[in-house]
This record gives C-alpha cells, structure tokens and sequence, in this order.
C-alpha cells in the first residue's frame, strides 16, 4: 500500500521540481497532493502524466497525509511545520525554520542518514542549504579517510536559488542591456546581469551574510563541530546550478590522486577532473542532473595536507527537491513510517 503524500510551496521552483522527481523515481505514493498559498489555489502543476489542482494550505487537512514535502519559505514553515506535525505528518523541510534546532535531524542521507531517526521528537526533518548539501556530500568520505581540520569555501550561486522572481530578474535584465533600456533592480541589490553580487541573504553583526552563516553551521551540525568552516557566498548569472572553489586543510596526509579514488566511490559524487580544455564540470551541464560533480582536484602545496576542490550541483535538485525525496526514501526504506491507510 503506497503512501499519501503532499507538496506545500508546489506552484515554486523547488515545488514542481519535487513533482517531477516524485514521478521520476518512482516514488511508491497512492496520492500526491499539490499545495500553495490560498492566491494559488485552482492552479494546475504538472505530476508525470497527470495534472494537479492546487489546494489551499489554510483549508487542507493533513490527517491522513503521511509526509508533507515543504518549501514555501521560512516563516510558513515556522507557522504551518507543527501543526502538519500534530496531525502525525512527518514534515521534511526544505527552509531555515527548523535546521538549527536540536530537536529536529538536519539531514542529506549520504552523510549522516543515521540521525534521521531523531525526527520523531517533532516529527519535523530539516533540509540543508542548497549550497551546503553539495560541500558535505563531497567533504563527508574525504573526512572520513583523512579528518578535515579546516576548510574555506567560495559559492558561485545560481540566481534560481533566489526563486522564480531572481531567475525573471536575471532575464530581463540581460535583455535590457542588449537593446539598451536601463535596467531596474528589485531582487537583488546591484544589477545582477553580467555582474557578480558578493551578497546572499541578510549581514550580521560579524560582516558576514547569513548565507555564509548558514554553510559554517550546518557543516559541522551534519559532518563534525570541530571542522573549522570559513565562506563568501557570491550569486552569479547562471539560472540554475551553484559552483563552489574549496579548499581543505586535513589532519592526515591525503594525495590528489587519493581523493579522486575516494570521490569516484562515494555516493551522490561524480568526479570529472581531466587536466585539459574541458575536463571539467560548470553548472550548464548538471542542470537536470542528481549528481554533485567534483573537478579540478588538486593539492595545495602552501600548507601541510591541504587540497582544493571545484563543485558543482544544480540547486533546486541536490540541494532542495531531490534531497527532500531522498529524505523520504530514506524513511520508507528504514521502516521508520508506515501508511496511514495501512493503520
């Protein structure tokens, strides 16, 4: 008997990208739900085959609906999360809302899958940044073979992780420069087109962003507080598909040719790292794609044990939709949830 399943935010681009990816793989669910703001209601979303018709969050009932896939941003997720919770609805989170709270397993299964069994003290699971799901799938086996003491990140940021209104920013922004016409900024802060913005969310009180915050923090919730984390977070004119420069410092001795091995082996990694014109991943190619690619490994030869790395995912899929499914696989394959109906 398959599963009950909903999609709050199903109208986003993480929304209809769970959709797809639902549909793609296969996910053993009886029913799929789409579900948005009341203003979205009556609109259709496209599930395989099928057409949906958008509910309303305010009016739908969750009490027989046995996980809820959300990515409607932070402050309804902070609203809605624990009362679809109490309904007995397990909720996987794809907002901020919840991936600091130590009640609730911050989670990307090829890392740290055991913690998801901590998701019953709220029933709620927290999925990561999009830009950090990428950096810990890759730094997970490489700690594990050599412990990573310290490691600096730069993210090159699709405008796609800024939603719909970053992607129709960037778009008509390029179109404008071609024919002339000024161009007006209301998403971003400085013109996004053939510009780059070393700015992502809100500064804090240490001249970092909150993106930044976000990379250093979730790291060492899912790999290890004791890795020293350090990021700029920088959005690009990609649509889809954030890169990330990556160095690492290690506590034990770890050759290029090592890691190239260890990565090939992990999984959700795909290394292509030729040393020629092309032998490398850039994000146009994983648009559409599950993998997190990892080129240009190579060792850094001013410190004792140190690597740099280039990564590369598409955002709405590793790093939001397909790590929420995965989620929910994960759940299903370890028996922790039955179905409803099955009750």
């Amino acid at each position: 008997m398959g599963y009950k399943v909903a999609i709050v935010g199903a109208t986003g681009n993480v929304g209809r990208e769970m959709l797809n990816i639902l549909e793609e793989r296969g996910f053993p669910a009886d029913e799929v739900v789409a579900i948005a703001s009341r203003r979205s209601q009556g609109t259709e979303v496209s599930f395989g085959d099928k057409t949906l018709k958008v509910k309303a969050l305010e009016t739908y009932d969750f009490a027989g609906t046995d996980i809820c896939l959300m990515s409607a941003g932070g402050s309804v997720a902070l609203e809605w999360a624990p009362k679809i919770a109490a309904k007995g609805c397990v909720v996987i989170d794809n907002s901020s809302a919840f991936r600091y709270d130590q009640d609730v397993p911050l989670i990307v299964p090829e890392v740290n899958a055991d913690a998801v069994a901590g998701f019953t003290r709220k029933n709620i699971i927290a999925n990561p940044n999009c830009s950090t799901a990428q950096l810990v799938v890759t730094l997970k086996p490489l700690h594990d073979h050599a412990t990573i003491r310290r490691v600096v990140v730069s993210t090159y940021q699709s405008v796609s992780g800024a939603g719909k209104d970053g992607m129709d920013e960037l778009f008509q922004q390029s179109r404008a420069v071609f024919v002339a016409d000024p161009t007006t900024n209301k998403k971003f802060t400085k013109r996004i087109a053939f510009n780059v913005i070393p700015h992502i969310d809100v500064f804090m009180e240490d001249g970092s962003t909150k993106e930044e915050w976000k990379v250093m923090v979730e790291t060492k919730k899912m790999l290890d507080p004791k890795i020293k984390v350090t990021c700029t977070a920088v959005r690009v004119p990609v649509f889809i598909g954030h890169s990330e420069s990556v160095n690492i410092e290690f506590e034990n001795p770890i050759t290029a040719d090592e890691a190239r091995a260890i990565l090939r082996q992990a999984p959700g990694c795909l290394v292509v790292d030729k040393h020629e014109d092309g032998g490398y991943i850039t994000p146009i190619e994983t648009a559409g794609e599950d993998a997190t690619y990892i080129s240009r490994i190579r060792e850094d030869q001013t410190i004792e044990n140190g690597l740099n790395l280039w990564i590369v995912a598409d955002n709405l899929r590793k790093g939001a939709a397909l790590n929420a499914v995965q989620i929910a696989e994960l759940l299903i394959n370890r028996k922790l949830i039955g179905t409803k109906k099955a009750a």
